[in-house]
């Protein structure tokens, strides 16, 4: 792995690090500290989603437009704005200004993250990803064991501690995304020209497999939503749920060599990869209605695991392949924004199921979503069929 790719590495490890100490407690925070409804609760993960889809767009549009670099500084400074308003007032309605703010800021920084892992990477494939991705759930190992600890303590240092950590990424891509510019910016008669082209297949394709994206990101989302207050309902601690997720960060890591023959195998076969994920997922959910202690919620949290190991490192290499020159910014901006899409649903979806039917029909449901999921899986290419076109 280059160098150049540490930095980036890096970067998203003090940026998820900083960010897991809060969005998988927003739910609880609503529900159990602010006394709003679940229902309630989703909606405004709906609002910090929505804003999240804008920012992700606008994040894609600006790496192609201005670089990574830039557009990851801009991101980065409106996240530390609204992390010390919520810092300073997160009561109500305060908590939903600031939330939806953040979604607003952290859409604008991760596709140009990915997009500038392909661009100082593009030898790399799916490695590029991966490396981005592993990053990401390291830091979701380290956020989550520590915030269940602090929230513990006293629940406003949890704010303190996501400010503390994005001023230090701030630093980092000061001094270190900078030089990774070089050749990520297009020249304006090849964006220009990328949108001229008349053949829009890789885009319907792009499309499709987003699609896929939004329903299994639909039913994650509730692990940060109703899953999150079913299990304080069940009795498990603020401690044990926050250990769920550095469980889901640690296998991440540990478990690559475990996979790792399956996904050489199947290099050059990401539907394989994808399906497989998928049926992961479901089957995970499946657990789930089942499940009323901490090692069955380990056991779900295991499967959904390696479910997503193969699934979500292989949707920004599709996203790359399938990006004309010049447009790698935005097409990862349709990708991220598709799984931003899937969390802005799936909190309000699974609290009003929850509200009207109870958390086991939602489990259910959410087994069928998913496993619906594998169709895009399948078809995503079928424009490219059709027009003859080959990716790498």
């Amino acid at each position: 792995m280059p160098k150049r790719v540490w930095f980036l590495i890096i970067g998203m490890l003090v940026n998820t690090t900083g960010n897991s100490f809060l969005w998988p407690l927003n739910a609880i925070y609503m529900h159990d500290y602010l006394g709003k409804s679940l229902a309630m609760a989703g909606f405004v993960l709906m609002l910090n989603s929505a804003a999240g889809v804008l920012g992700n767009l606008l994040g894609g549009y600006l790496f192609d437009r201005i670089g990574g670099y830039k557009a990851i500084m801009l991101g980065i400074l409106l996240t530390i704005a609204s992390l010390i308003g919520l810092t300073l007032w997160h009561g109500w309605p305060h908590y939903v200004w600031f939330l939806t703010i953040l979604g607003f800021s952290g859409g604008i920084v991760f596709p140009s993250m990915f997009a500038l892992a392909g661009a100082s990477w593009p030898e790399g494939g799916r490695k590029a990803f991966n490396a981005i991705y592993l990053a990401q759930n390291v830091g979701v190992a380290i956020g989550p064991a520590l915030a269940g600890v602090v929230a513990d303590y006293q629940f406003d240092y949890v704010f303190k501690v996501n400010l503390g950590m994005y001023i230090l990424f701030f630093f980092i891509a000061l001094l270190t995304f900078k030089r990774l510019e070089v050749g990520s910016i297009a020249p304006k008669n090849v964006v220009g020209e990328s949108k001229r082209i008349i053949n829009k297949a890789p885009f319907y394709a792009l499309l499709i497999i987003s699609s896929s994206s939004v329903l299994c990101w639909l039913a994650y989302s509730q692990w940060s939503a109703t899953i999150s207050s079913y299990t304080q309902d069940l009795g498990l601690g603020l401690k044990q749920y926050s250990l769920l997720w550095t469980i889901n960060g640690l296998l991440i890591v540990i478990g690559q060599p475990l996979i790792a023959p399956l996904v050489k195998r199947w290099e050059h076969q990401l539907k394989r990869q994808l399906v497989f994920g998928v049926i992961l997922i479901a089957l995970s959910f499946g657990i789930i209605a089942f499940a009323s202690d901490f090692k069955m919620f380990g056991a779900a949290m295991l499967v959904l695991t390696f479910g997503e190991m193969f699934y979500t490192p292989a949707l920004p290499t599709i996203a790359n392949q399938l990006a004309p020159k010049g447009r790698q910014g935005f097409y990862q901006g349709i990708i991220n924004s598709a799984a931003t899409g899937g969390r802005m649903i799936g909190p309000l979806f699974g609290g009003i199921m929850v509200d009207q039917f109870g958390m086991i029909p939602l489990v259910l449901t959410l087994v069928v979503i998913v496993l619906f999921a594998i169709i895009p899986c399948l078809i995503y290419d079928s424009p490219l069929k059709k027009n003859n076109i080959v990716v790498d």
